[in-house]
């Protein structure tokens, strides 16, 4: 697609469902590689990133069904390489997640530095210091990071940054590491508290995930024959609550965890329009030109004036 021609001035009106998490999604997937079995995903989101996913395990060994539009089961009992391809690992940032995956089932790992929507500056060195801190020895050359360990230890990580990424991809290389690795001033978001379900679902040991301190228990292995649920895309459900806001409109947004917007919900109310929440629902709705508000972005699950 070259371009969207959005032609304005109706009212949204009516009810939308949301799907699941992009950002969960894409960290869940790579995280299946630590179990060495079977387990089903459903509400996947159906996008681009993450057919990517599945085809990058396909090509290090892993066997990937599609059952419906939002659901697969993945099959990581036989790996045959920890070497991802480059040209595709290059497409997207959540390449990366590849690293602690492999790293914590293989003690190996080779993937293209990651790719993706241009965001400005988002380096990868408390990734690596993560990696580094747990026992593995990273390289960094000719377009890709390679990173190798005899074995890995727990140990404490401090994030010099709130960093979502280097939260999940050390959470995910430490899971098997030999006793406990504390990551501190870790990222709070929801989808990194999806991944921790997940992996805990399939028997890891992870505690605090949406606080700032993350405790990860090692264990000797993952099962699985296990079926999880991919948390709804809190980014998706903001962008339509916004967009009844800004078209003085009146939707109803199902499929998702009011909880998770409370930040946002509460710019939406100063600005005077109405939010009403039902469960897995919200209902927001305006008939007046939104009033001013000053926003300023903060680590989740922060906005402030």
């Amino acid at each position: 697609m070259d371009k969207l021609v959005i032609k304005g001035g109706s009212r949204l009106k009516g009810e939308v469902t949301i799907s699941g998490a992009k950002n969960a999604a894409v960290a869940i997937i790579p995280a299946t590689l630590l179990i060495k079995g079977v387990c089903t995903i459903t509400n996947v989101p159906n996008i681009s990133d993450v057919k990517i996913s599945c085809k990058i395990l396909e090509e290090l060994g892993a066997k990937i069904t599609w059952t419906s539009n939002n659901e697969i089961v993945v099959d990581t009992t036989h790996l045959s390489s920890t070497t991802a391809p480059l040209d595709m690992t290059s497409k997207f940032r959540a390449s990366y997640y590849l690293i602690g995956s492999l790293l914590g089932r293989c003690k190996e790992a080779t993937v293209g530095l990651p790719g993706g929507c241009n965001l400005g500056a988002r380096p990868i060195d408390q990734h690596i210091k993560g990696f580094e801190a747990l026992g593995a020895t990273v390289e960094v050359a000719q377009g890709k990071i390679s990173a190798s360990a005899k074995s890995l230890v727990g140990t404490s990580v401090y994030m010099d940054m709130v960093s979502v990424g280097a939260t999940i991809n050390v959470m995910l290389a430490s899971v098997l590491a030999k006793g406990t690795t504390i990551i501190e001033n870790a990222a709070k978001e929801p989808h990194i508290v999806d991944v921790a379900n997940f992996l805990n679902t399939m028997g890891a040991d992870i505690r605090g995930a949406g606080t700032d301190v993350i405790k990860v228990n090692g264990v000797k292995k993952l099962h699985g024959n296990a079926t999880y649920s991919v948390v709804p895309d809190q980014i998706e459900t903001g962008t339509f609550m916004l967009a009844a806001v800004a078209t003085k409109g009146d939707l109803i947004i199902k499929n998702c965890i009011p909880e998770h917007l409370d930040c946002l919900t509460a710019k939406i109310l100063e600005m005077g329009a109405n939010v009403e929440t039902d469960g897995d629902s919200i209902h927001v709705w305006t008939t007046k030109r939104p009033n001013k508000a000053n926003i300023k972005t903060q680590p989740y699950p922060r906005l402030s004036n």
